[in-house]
């Protein structure tokens, strides 16, 4: 086993892989900018190294400066968490030239992966199904209407390399194609350096459901059930439960298993996710995440499992030490993303936090790198807390959710606990009949 890991993040999810690592008796080294040398995770780690200013490209996306850390550290091992670098195969690369354990899978998983292409074009040979669309990047304008015509309006122009709901719009009409294009090659090459985009069918009324999967990287993979995602604004995941309120046992069974036997097929190293949509009983897979996921909680609520303990397991070359029937999934998980937002406008809201208490009791688990005293810094993502709470049913689990939410307190910023609020208490919520369009469509007529 690793005697240091250094943590190549920030925030909770630093925090997170600190945690783990101090319980299986390994040393951390956390990696910080200036805006970020108060951070929690830097506190309680054994060793920090300052990588440079706030800006990400400048620290939190400098892989060289990350490198200069680890061996300055003598650290052993590297886990990017979640976001950044995370899915960088350049980088996990250069982790593995230098000598150290890239914690993660291989470089060559999350190329093939990270390319929303390749990574349809993988899973179809495994006989996995995903969403109609292009075979290929789209060129031109005039391609894009055939395909769009063939397919059907509406249509998704989405980023090869796209990630966070950047690079994706709806285009309902041929009129609306260069336009769309447009929008998303220029999206895409800002925020990914490559316009490469292509077309899916937009579907009218799908949920987003992922099967967390681990592998060990020589043919053995397990999953852990579901996440229903569909609770999104704008792209961008708001409210995450499992297992889903509109899957059968036999349903989500089997699409575990799918989604474990082609994990095992590619010999996939580690942590991942099978993403899809899914309507009138189909499963279109839209892209695999090679990394821990924000949502991995709600899979270790009811699971039982640390998946960041095994992580570091996998890294270290020792067997999962797990077989599928060893995985009993219990209760009902849900977790609410507590960003740094006003709950309605969802302008950014950055500051200095005046109080802060964290919600307790039985089933009730906040993953947050908040303290009084903490300034929430303008230059990274919003996402200040992860609220998670488990119960026996999920009726009892929003129950849950909604006490811990009364409980919950961050003074000082505007949070999005209110926005929260309102929705467990909406019928459609309660009653598991949503989709991915739901909230959007919700707050457009708030």
């Amino acid at each position: 086993m690793f005697k240091k890991v250094l943590i190549a993040n920030r925030g909770e999810i630093a925090l997170r892989i600190h945690r783990a690592c101090r319980e299986m008796g390994i040393q951390t080294v956390a990696v910080h900018s200036t805006a970020d040398s108060d951070a929690m995770h830097v506190r309680l780690a054994d060793e920090s190294v300052c990588i440079g200013p706030p800006q990400s490209r400048l620290s939190y996306l400098n892989g060289q400066a990350i490198m200069s850390a680890a061996i300055i550290a003598g650290a052993d091992a590297i886990h990017p968490g979640v976001g950044f670098l995370s899915e960088n195969a350049e980088f996990a690369e250069m982790v593995e030239e230098h000598g150290f354990t890239f914690i993660g899978p291989s470089p060559d998983h999350i190329r093939t992966m990270g390319d929303k292409l390749t990574a349809k074009e993988a899973v179809k040979k495994l006989g996995i199904s995903v969403v109609p669309g292009s075979d290929g990047p789209i060129t031109d304008d005039a391609a894009a209407i055939r395909i769009a015509a063939d397919i059907g309006f509406p249509v998704l122009v989405k980023a090869v390399s796209g990630g966070g709901g950047r690079g994706m719009k709806v285009a309902h009409s041929a009129a609306e194609i260069g336009a769309v294009l447009s929008h998303c090659r220029a999206e895409s090459m800002a925020s990914f350096g490559d316009d490469t985009v292509y077309i899916e069918k937009y579907l009218a009324k799908p949920r987003h459901i992922e099967i967390q999967v681990f592998g060990d990287g020589k043919g053995n993979a397990i999953h852990f059930g579901e996440r229903d995602c569909s609770m999104q604004r704008r792209h961008q995941k708001v409210i995450e439960e499992a297992p889903s309120p509109a899957l059968s046992d036999a349903t989500r069974n089997a699409i575990g298993k799918r989604a474990a036997d082609a994990t095992a097929a590619l010999k996939y190293r580690g942590a991942g996710t099978f993403e899809f949509l899914y309507e009138d009983g189909a499963f279109h897979f839209i892209e695999m995440n090679t990394r821990l996921q924000v949502e991995h909680p709600v899979s270790e609520m009811i699971s039982g499992v640390d998946l960041v303990r095994l992580q570091l397991r996998v890294a270290a070359g020792l067997p999962l030490g797990l077989k599928q029937s060893d995985i009993v999934l219990a209760g009902h998980a849900i977790e609410c993303r507590i960003t740094a937002e006003h709950p309605e406008t969802f302008a950014p809201s950055p500051g200095l936090i005046t109080e802060y208490h964290a919600p307790g009791g039985p089933g009730v688990r906040v993953d947050s790198a908040l303290y009084t005293g903490y300034r929430v810094s303008p230059h990274y993502d919003s996402l200040v807390s992860k609220l998670i709470v488990h119960a026996d049913t999920r009726a009892e689990c929003v129950m849950r959710m909604q006490r811990a939410l009364d409980e919950c307190v961050i003074s000082g910023i505007e949070t999005t606990i209110p926005l929260h609020r309102h929705l467990l208490s909406e019928k459609d919520f309660q009653s598991g009949k949503y989709d991915i369009h739901w909230l959007e469509k919700h707050l457009a007529r708030s």
